[in-house]
This record gives C-alpha cells, sequence and structure tokens, in this order.
C-alpha cells in the first residue's frame, strides 16, 4: 500500500491519516493518526484544555475509509452520511489513534463502512460512514 499522502486528495494539514497498518484490499483497513499538540486545531478547541474536535475525529474514519477504496481508483470519494456516532473519550494531544475501517455495504456508487477509533486499547469513537464515489 502506498503513503496516504499519494492516495488522499486532501494535502497538509488535512490528511488526517499518517501509516497504514493493514489492508485487506475491498474488505478492511488499519490505520494510525499521531495526535500532537501541534496539530493547528489545539489552538482553540480547547484553549486551556485541548481536545481534538469530533467532526475531525470523523473525517479521518472518513479518510481510512476512503483509503480502503482507493484500490477502486474512485474520481472522488465524499462523505454522505454519518450514522450512530459516538464518542466515548476526548482525544488528547499525544494520543494515538489507531483507525479500523471495514466495509460492510457496498451499492455503488454508496459504500457503507463500520469504522472504530481506538486508543491505548480503549474504544474512543465509532460510527457508520458512507461514502459515495463520484
Amino acid at each position: 500500500m502506498r503513503n496516504p499522502f499519494d492516495i488522499l486528495p486532501h494535502s497538509y494539514p488535512f490528511v488526517l491519516i499518517d501509516k497504514i497498518f493493514e489492508f485487506e484490499e475491498g474488505r478492511r483497513i488499519v490505520c494510525l493518526k499521531n495526535v500532537t499538540i501541534n496539530e493547528e486545531f489545539f489552538q482553540g478547541h480547547f484553549r486551556d484544555n485541548p481536545i481534538m474536535p469530533g467532526v475531525l475525529i470523523i473525517e479521518a474514519m472518513a479518510q481510512a475509509s476512503g483509503l480502503l477504496l482507493s484500490s477502486k481508483k474512485p474520481k472522488m470519494a465524499y462523505l454522505n452520511r454519518v450514522k450512530d456516532a459516538r464518542f466515548n473519550k476526548p482525544v488528547l494531544p499525544g494520543d494515538q489513534l489507531i483507525i479500523t475501517s471495514s466495509l460492510i455495504h457496498s451499492f455503488p456508487p454508496q459504500y457503507i463502512f463500520d469504522s472504530v477509533v481506538m486508543v491505548r486499547d480503549e474504544v474512543v469513537s465509532k460510527a457508520e460512514i458512507v461514502l459515495t464515489v463520484m
């Protein structure tokens, strides 16, 4: 699997995947996001108690899911829907997100994923992610 920076249509500072650990084509992907205090969003969210915004955790799930579709060479995959998103614990500077996304249904042009984010063997977030390929 290539570098996420080579595959994702995003650029710095919006690439939220640092490394791909596992890749089962069309089935499952496991990715890493190192969360550092240098992330721009920590400057204002929240000033005295920095936590990673939930919408960026969702975006990381969507990017991991999009990487799973990369072998299908879509023109562009857009986040269509987020279902049953849960945030169990805040994500803090220094955390390492392990993002697992599994394709559960395929109805081209829509693809539905079960996505789970873990920090230190604890589930911090999960959601059903729906991407539409254009």
